[in-house]
Order: structure tokens, then C-alpha cells, then sequence
């Protein structure tokens, strides 16, 4: 395996690692875009963040954001 090899299967798990972390964010209930591009960033430390940090608390029924 030569330099360029290793780096091009080093990026494609990195985007697999980061297609991954997307979509557990959403499955907690969390911006799957925002977790993206910090899995591309943090890599497998964001993975350690979505799963350590408590789900986000659910709104209440009938309150709307911004008004």
C-alpha cells in the first residue's frame, strides 16, 4: 500500500465514521447536519460526545420557537 492509498482509505472512513455519527444524532433528537460536519472535524470524539451527552429535552405541546 502506498502514502496515497492509505490516505484515500483514511478519508473514506472518516466520511463513513461521520454518515454514521449523523445519523445517531438523529436518532437522539439532535441536528443531523450540525453532527456531520463536527464528525468531519472531531472524528471519533464526537462519536464519545452524541452518545455521553443527554438527550435534549422535549418541548412542550403547543410552544412554538420564535414568535
Amino acid at each position: 500500500m502506498d502514502a496515497a492509498e492509505i490516505g484515500r482509505s483514511y478519508a473514506v472512513g472518516w466520511g463513513t465514521l461521520a454518515m454514521i455519527n449523523a445519523g445517531l444524532a438523529q436518532s437522539k433528537g439532535r441536528s443531523r447536519l450540525a453532527w456531520f460536519l463536527a464528525s468531519l472535524l472531531i472524528g471519533p470524539l464526537a462519536t464519545l460526545l452524541i452518545v455521553v451527552i443527554d438527550d435534549p429535552k422535549p418541548r412542550a405541546a403547543g410552544v412554538t420557537r420564535g414568535a
